[in-house]
């Protein structure tokens, strides 16, 4: 039943997916990073380049996209007594409807959550 292909032990696709994942993050973090953008405004002005404006722009496009990002939190519109509240509320939800499951041969704590 040979195919002519390299067989792959069964671990490596998870090696790959991990660094995917890996590669991924690290690409969100870069969205979120700022000091590289401040590096190079800073390396332009040593230069007295006329790159600085681009530079500047660059850094104002990012700024603006993460203050529609955090706009769009949710919760954001709350002051932190209403969120407590909200999260508070929350939790006795979650603690209803654990209690009201019938959890069979199941300890119940192992469903909850050490709060902070």
């Amino acid at each position: 039943m040979a195919t002519g292909g390299t067989v792959r032990p069964a671990e490596e696709p998870e090696e790959e997916e991990e660094e995917e994942d890996e590669a991924v993050e690290e690409e969100e973090e870069e969205d979120y990073t700022f000091l590289p953008l401040v590096h190079d405004i800073i390396k332009c002005m040593d230069k007295d380049s006329q790159d600085v404006y681009q530079e500047l722009n660059e850094l104002k496009s990012k700024f603006q996209a993460m203050r529609k990002l955090v706009g769009n939190m949710p919760g954001i519109d709350m002051s932190p007594e209403e969120q407590q509240r909200h999260l508070q509320s929350l939790r006795e939800q979650e603690m209803k409807i654990i209690a009201s499951c019938n959890f069979k041969a199941c300890d119940i704590n192992c469903f909850l959550v050490t709060r902070v």
